[in-house]
């Protein structure tokens, strides 16, 4: 007895052939990976052998803490780069994914930047104050399209 075509993967097959179908197909399953937030955990401190340049990790009198952290990411394209970390124009540690660094700087404005082996630095001016009315903290995350991003957050 002859087999009968399956209708049902006839009717699959034709719509996959249809130009479109593919890409359609393919950016659906893509947009799962989109860049999205894991799940809040504390931030671990960054191991000593990161931080090139410890003297800006060291306290001392007259200077104010600023917390750099990078957000964690459950995008597996940029979980693993490491985001490397400058201020006043010198790379100072090297971040990955979760982990956050304490610097101590004295009052006033500085330049705190970041990049990665991918990305262009991105900087912005940031005004160190011991006024505790404002907070000494920035955020290191990717957008969408996978490119570092720094902020000033709130506690």
């Amino acid at each position: 007895m002859p087999t009968r075509p399956d209708r049902h993967r006839q009717a699959a097959w034709v719509v996959l052939a249809q130009p479109g179908a593919l890409a359609a197909l393919s950016l659906g399953v893509l947009a799962g990976c989109a860049s999205t937030p894991a799940e809040p955990v504390p931030f671990k401190p960054v191991p000593a052998a990161r931080i090139v340049q410890p003297s800006y990790t060291e306290p001392g009198t007259g200077l104010v803490a600023v917390n750099v952290r990078r957000e964690r990411s459950r995008d597996v394209i940029v979980r693993f780069r490491d985001a490397l970390v400058y201020i006043d124009g010198e790379q100072v540690a090297d971040l990955m994914n979760g982990e956050h660094v304490v610097f101590y700087l004295s009052p006033g404005v500085h330049r705190i930047a970041v990049s990665t082996q991918f990305d262009p630095v991105v900087e912005m001016r940031f005004t160190v104050t011991a006024d505790t009315r404002y907070t000494n903290r920035a955020s290191v995350t990717f957008g969408d399209d996978h490119r570092i991003a720094l902020r000033r957050v709130a506690q």
